[in-house]
């Protein structure tokens, strides 16, 4: 077994990581057919539009190619990274969060896909079928500023998830080949490992497109689900892991803990996922509304029950050695792979062969949507002049050298191996300043006796900067200047420093404090927006406040994007 008390060696770890990275290359390039394949595998691993867009347009949306079935296994494929073996495991093995923990993890990560069953037909019909993303719902219903700004957030959340990623995979790779992940000296193996899925990823997202990330979704989806019976299988069939009901009643418990840390999860990762840009373009892969609302329902099951799953093997992990736990011995985050230590050497290569597809099949979403984001919206502004409407784009070559550029950094962040969940928390609150300035854009009608007036481009935006303003406040009132990891590493320092929310508390997304920065910050953005938006109108008019901002500048938008702003102010009117 050599010096890992899971079996794999490093060879054989290598063997599975390059072989999975290969097979899902050679699938992506089938996708696009660059390489043939018997007919009946086209009809499988070929999409085919029902659109006329170009091919540059199906590069970046796979638009009307996608059944309920495709779009199922790649929501619940993409969203499912290498985190989800520490997500809810942590959470099950902490008694103080338990029950409630797991199934508010659980149902949080769920939750946006029912969502996007509901407002995401509309988002769609209102943008068109030249759209594929939230960036374009901020573009026609507001303008170039709004557009810029989500683009932005999407841009940071989807790079702090690939990071998040990156620092999974390269962990659990190190610790089941015997690397002691705690050791700073240990990290030339664990970036090897980051390397290597980054550049893989990279190298067939930037060929193949969104189609062939749908495609490898697919895949991708039906190894997660064989791979997860299996493991529950075999893990659950040790001896050593089984626990008597009077064990498991340790770890099995309703806490007020537990309760907080499902409120925080709910906002928090609802608020996230409508900026992940992979998720909106599925709304534009699906064929028709009937394929998107069956799809996104059947991956949210899908996602319920496996980070369930991995949450009750966190809670049997407890249970076999609470002693451990609360001694600080064992580790909550580690939990699932304790369950592993007795298991023959194979079961723990399958494991390899799980993260592997968890983590490639978010990763290459991740990769598909930001470049996507580049070339669709960052790098295609128009030219501001009164008499000519254009886009300056840099073109497909510069969007995927930026996109190459932006995986540096990421690998280097996941070399330093921070705290997953403490990663995702930042990019969720960033995230949650923005989902109701951009969301309350698809109200077009005055409410409450004119109390809620339709949002403008100016109350959008200030609405944000509101929400910001808010998290600023709370850690001045909180008196944070300074923000340290549960081993006293410094995060952050200065004003921003309380974006990590390093609350002391049992874990990084528990505790009121917590919970109460993700309430307040959201409503902080929805009554900015409104009360700005009621200003803007007040100072300009109604007429001027519903222009872009940009026009203020003469700067030329879309004649498609004039005449729905057009519409917009006729159902204000």
């Amino acid at each position: 077994m050599g010096d890992s008390p899971f079996g794999p060696d490093k060879g054989g770890a290598a063997a599975v990581l390059s072989t999975v990275l290969i097979f899902f290359t050679f699938l992506a390039f089938i996708s696009r057919e660059f390489i043939p394949v018997p007919k009946f595998l086209r009809t499988l691993l070929v999409p085919k539009s029902d659109s006329k867009g170009s091919s540059e347009d199906f590069f970046l949306s796979a638009r009307s190619s996608a059944d309920a079935t495709t779009i199922a296994l790649s929501f619940f494929a993409s969203g499912m990274g290498a985190w989800v073996l520490y997500g809810t495991t942590e959470m099950g093995a902490n008694p103080q969060l338990s029950w409630l923990g797991v199934i508010g993890y659980s149902s949080s990560s769920a939750f946006p896909a029912l969502i996007i069953c509901l407002i995401g037909p509309k988002v769609r019909e209102m943008c068109g079928e030249k759209a594929f993303g939230s960036t374009d719902f901020a573009r026609q219903r507001y303008g170039r500023i709004m557009q810029i700004s989500v683009a932005c957030i999407s841009v940071f959340y989807m790079f702090i998830f690939i990071v998040a990623e990156l620092t999974s995979i390269s962990n659990i790779y190190g610790m089941l080949v015997g690397v002691n992940i705690s050791d700073p000296d240990t990290t030339s193996y664990t970036k090897w490992i980051g390397f290597w899925v980054a550049v893989a990823t990279f190298i067939y997202s930037a060929i193949a497109g969104l189609p062939a990330s749908i495609v490898t979704d697919k895949v991708q989806g039906v190894m997660m689900i064989t791979l997860v019976i299996i493991l529950l299988i075999a893990v659950t069939a040790q001896p050593e892991n089984k626990v008597t009901n009077a064990e498991f009643k340790l770890a099995s418990n309703f806490t007020a803990d537990g309760l907080m840390a499902w409120v925080t999860l709910f906002i928090a990762i609802a608020c996230a996922e409508m900026f992940n840009q992979g998720n909106w373009q599925r709304v534009w892969a699906a064929k028709d509304t009937a394929s998107l609302r069956k799809g996104f329902a059947a991956g949210s099951v899908m996602v319920f029950l496996l980070m369930f799953f991995f949450g009750i093997m966190g809670m049997i992990s407890y249970a076999n050695d609470p002693g451990a736990y609360d001694a600080f011995e064992k580790y909550a985050y580690l939990s699932f792979f304790y369950l592993l230590e007795n298991s023959p050497t194979g079961v723990n290569y399958l494991v390899l062969i799980l993260v592997t597809s968890l983590a490639a099949s978010s990763i290459d979403t991740l990769q598909n949507a930001i470049l996507s984001v580049f070339s669709h919206d960052i790098l295609a502004i128009p030219m501001c002049t009164k008499t000519k409407i254009g886009k300056c784009s840099l073109g497909a070559y510069t969007t995927r050298i930026l996109l190459f550029v932006m995986n540096i950094p990421a690998f280097y962040l996941a070399a330093e191996r921070k705290d997953v969940i403490t990663l995702f928390l930042v990019a969720d609150l960033v995230c949650a300043t923005a989902v109701f300035p951009l969301f309350l854009g698809l109200i077009s009608e005055k409410k409450l006796g004119g109390i809620f007036t339709p949002i403008t481009e100016a109350g959008a935006f200030l609405g944000i900067m509101s929400a910001m303003s808010a998290v600023l406040i709370n850690g001045a009132i909180l008196g944070v200047t300074e923000a340290r990891n549960m081993f006293g590493k410094v995060l952050g320092t200065g004003p921003f420093a309380y974006f990590w929310l390093a609350n002391g508390d049992i874990c990084a997304l528990c505790g009121s404090k917590t919970m109460i920065t993700f309430i307040v910050t959201p409503i902080a953005g929805a009554l900015g927006a409104i009360i700005f938006s009621h200003l803007d109108i007040l100072i300009r008019g109604e007429e001027s406040a519903r222009k872009p901002i940009m026009a203020i500048f003469g700067c030329g938008e879309d004649k498609e994007v004039e005449g729905k702003k057009n519409g917009f102010q006729d159902d204000v009117a």
